[in-house]
């Protein structure tokens, strides 16, 4: 019975001596031991194999949870968990906060189907690839559902194809107007020589004028026109970063000193503030301080002419983890009919503007690793986000 106790309770640690029992009993308890020694084996086995499978599953980068009959929740891995952050996620219902249409498409997947899903978290959306598979576990159907990430691929395929676009633009125009602008120089320094020899006495004085006024502009219209063209060129040549380790409050002291000094404006008051105070982000020093000029740039051009105007700039730990730097206004905001339009290389709305600036931004952030975000104040203003 001792035996049959012990296969029933899977106590495989008893040993079954019976060598005063008798002829035969000896081996016998032999046996038993024998049998549980290779129980103890096979489980001590089977616990190393569960180990490792949830190490294993732990450390997978992609999000998994497996959602219940009862529609409970249990986040599988360490991704999962860093998906949703700091959020208590026990039930499907609490997947609203992350978006209606992104728990509508949890609690509705099919088992082998794959679709594309929007995650909200913080203002910020993100792109997801959902993927469900139907298990059985001790008679009970659950769902095993896959999140994957896809933003940041999105960003960077996006980006490449402007980066492209941008490149073939840049060489054909470059070879077109070269020329132009070498014979239009040239026309223009010979105009002015026969000007100086003919003198203003000359019967062809003033054709000469209207003929120097037109080559001189030709020339420098075509010289605007390379500048303008070469400022394009960083978009699509832009140096990987050299990453190190930056702490936020120095940064934000020395972006706030030069763009203050820059346009000098007493009627815009800039704030920075750094939670945790010993808050850091690896980044290339010389490729993120341009991008917060320029951005905190535009925000003190939003902001002129607003009564009390003011500019925010923040760094955090946003619900994942993630460094986030904020710039924030109280100025006139961003149309929404534009919205979606402003980091498209090009694009601008400012008188003189070159469409470079929020364009290089995108570009600096993906070679980073994270990305810019564009988010509407309810009131007034806007707010760029970077997430690291």
């Amino acid at each position: 019975m001792a035996f049959l106790d012990a296969i029933r309770f899977a106590d495989y640690s008893q040993r079954f001596d019976f060598e005063k029992a008798g002829s035969g009993f000896a081996h016998l308890g032999r046996t038993f031991t024998a049998i549980m020694e290779d129980k103890r084996e096979q489980r001590s086995g089977q616990e190393s194999e569960m180990r490792r499978l949830k190490a294993l599953i732990e450390h997978i980068p992609v999000p998994l949870m497996t959602v219940h009959a009862d529609d409970a929740i249990t986040l599988q891995n360490n991704a999962a968990r860093r998906l949703f952050g700091a959020t208590h996620v026990t039930r499907i219902g609490d997947l609203r906060q992350f978006g209606s249409g992104f728990a509508r498409a949890v609690d509705e997947a099919i088992p082998g189907d794959r679709q594309l899903v929007t995650f909200t978290v913080e203002g910020a959306e993100y792109q997801l690839t959902l993927a469900a598979t139907e298990v059985i576990i001790d008679g009970d159907r659950e769902r095993l559902i896959s999140l994957q990430d896809i933003q940041s691929e999105i960003d960077a395929t996006q980006a490449e194809a402007w980066q492209d676009l941008v490149r073939v633009l840049t060489h054909e125009i470059m070879n077109s107007i070269t020329p132009v602008t070498s014979l239009a120089q040239t026309a223009a320094e010979l105009v002015d020589d026969v000007v100086r020899e003919t003198g203003a006495d000359s019967p062809f004085a003033e054709e000469l004028g209207d003929v120097q006024s037109a080559v001189s502009t030709v020339a420098r219209r075509s010289d605007s026109l390379m500048q303008f063209i070469d400022s394009y060129r960083q978009i699509s040549r832009l140096a990987p970063p050299e990453k190190k380790r930056l702490a936020l409050t120095g940064l934000f002291e020395t972006v706030t000193s030069l763009a203050q000094a820059e346009w000098n404006d007493p009627d815009v008051t800039v704030r920075s503030s750094v939670e945790p105070s010993g808050l850091y982000v690896y980044a290339d020093r010389d490729l993120l301080e341009p991008v917060l000029l320029n951005l905190l740039r535009n925000a003190w051009q939003a902001s002129r002419g607003v009564d009390d105007a003011e500019i925010r700039l923040r760094g955090r730990l946003n619900r994942r983890g993630n460094t986030v730097i904020e710039i924030e206004d109280n100025g006139h905001g961003v149309p929404a009919e534009i919205a979606t339009k402003i980091f498209v290389p090009f694009f601008t709305t400012r008188e003189g503007g070159s469409g470079v600036g929020l364009a290089l931004a995108r570009q600096v952030m993906i070679a980073h690793g994270g990305f810019i975000r564009l988010g509407q104040k309810s009131d007034t203003g806007a707010i760029f986000t970077l997430t690291f």
